[in-house]
């Protein structure tokens, strides 16, 4: 099959294009230098020209805290983005998929989230990646929602280097105690989503890695099993004052009958630092 990655410059498209490319589909991998989503036009063209049979939508703003002050801006990548997206797949007649995000939930359920619980976005971002959820199911018939959790991975900031680097600077990290999510490997994600495209399973997916953790206690087996002297300091939310609200508990799982498991967070994160020390040692 022929598979169109948008968003390939990022940790979870770069991963999802080679994945693709591993399973033996050929894959477009189209970073946002080649195309900027909230282009419809250069959008539909590109579409056009390629025609590929499916469309796995990564491109994405990320920047939780950033999306506050700039809610518009993030909408129309992660809302209006997938929206085009979306409508040019339908209309070369590609599968598409839209990788959504557990922050589209309030948090407040208190055991993790199916794919039927109610959401309520209580972040700018959170409501921008629930747009894009929309916008995808209305412009396309044949699409695929896929939501997951805390990612992080090779070739993007993410919480475990950010932990890493503090770490090396500070010798000791604070961290909330009071968030709840599955860290999720963007590697073992994409393996995920292109099992997903082979079927026709289509609407909402929850795709995260299996069990649960506050941040603390995911800053403390990175540390662990990095073999790092960290002293770790607990914190809650409110002590940290970040700029956009986050959902307490916002950990994921499927009720589907034949759902894709991905292996638990903290094999993901064996596996990225290994990934990590490989990379460190060929460059």
């Amino acid at each position: 099959m022929k598979v169109l990655v948008t968003g390939a410059g990022g940790m979870l498209g770069r991963d999802v294009a080679l994945a693709a490319a591993n399973a033996g589909h050929e894959v477009i991998a189209l970073a946002r230098t080649d195309l900027d989503v909230t282009d419809g036009a250069a959008v539909s063209a590109r579409f056009e020209r390629d025609r590929p049979g499916t469309v796995i939508n990564c491109a994405a703003w990320t920047d939780v805290d950033g999306a506050e002050p700039a809610e518009e801006e993030a909408r129309r990548v992660n809302g209006e983005g997938a929206g085009n997206v979306a409508k040019a797949a339908g209309s070369v007649g590609a599968k598409v998929v839209y990788v959504s995000s557990d922050y589209v939930f309030d948090g407040t359920k208190g055991s993790p989230y199916t794919e039927t619980d109610q959401t309520g976005p209580i972040s700018a971002y959170g409501r921008s990646k629930l747009s894009g959820e929309e916008a995808t199911a209305a412009a396309c018939r044949e699409h695929f929602i896929v939501r997951s959790s805390w990612l992080f991975g090779i070739g993007g900031s993410n919480f475990v280097e950010t932990m890493l680097r503090l770490a090396d600077d500070h010798g000791e990290v604070l961290v909330v105690r009071d968030q709840v999510g599955s860290p999720t490997y963007t590697w073992h994600l994409a393996y995920g989503l292109v099992r997903l495209i082979d079927g026709s399973a289509y609407g909402i997916h929850h795709m995260a890695a299996a069990g649960e953790c506050s941040w603390y206690e995911f800053a403390r087996e990175i540390f662990e099993q990095a073999e790092c002297e960290v002293k770790v300091l607990s914190a809650t939310t409110d002590m940290l004052g970040r700029p956009a609200p986050r959902p307490p508990f916002s950990a994921l799982v499927s009720e589907r009958t034949h759902a894709i498991e991905l292996p638990a967070w903290q094999d993901g994160l064996a596996g990225y630092l290994a990934q990590r020390g490989a990379e460190r040692v060929t460059t």
